[in-house]
């Protein structure tokens, strides 16, 4: 998996691209988010359109990440998760937790 930063103003967008999954990317993406949180970032967009799969330790990551942001008083939302990974997000009920946008300019503008 990889992660690629960048910022809008107030607003970070990453963009992940791969597989999310136990032991590589997972990981990454604690890092990628906590590398944000730890600057003192506040809002982050995690653009979810490059990720081809996402297993169970990558959704567990993700409930991570958003709870460490919570805790940071940030807000984390996603955008443009894809056919797969959009499918998991509804049968494990996390659309109902996360905001999840579809259109970049949208999301930017939620916050």
């Amino acid at each position: 998996m990889k992660a690629n930063a960048r910022h809008h103003g107030k607003v970070t967008v990453v963009d992940l691209s791969g597989k999310i999954t136990i032991g590589e990317g997972d990981i990454k993406l604690r890092q990628a988010v906590n590398s944000i949180l730890d600057e003192g970032r506040k809002n982050v967009i995690l653009n979810l359109g490059g990720v081809s799969y996402m297993d169970s330790a990558g959704i567990g990551e993700l409930v991570a990440c958003y709870k460490r942001a919570r805790e940071k008083g940030a807000a984390l939302k996603l955008l443009n998760p894809n056919g797969k990974v959009q499918d998991l997000l509804i049968l494990t009920k996390l659309q109902e937790i996360f905001d999840i946008y579809r259109d970049e300019r949208e999301a930017l503008a939620s916050f």
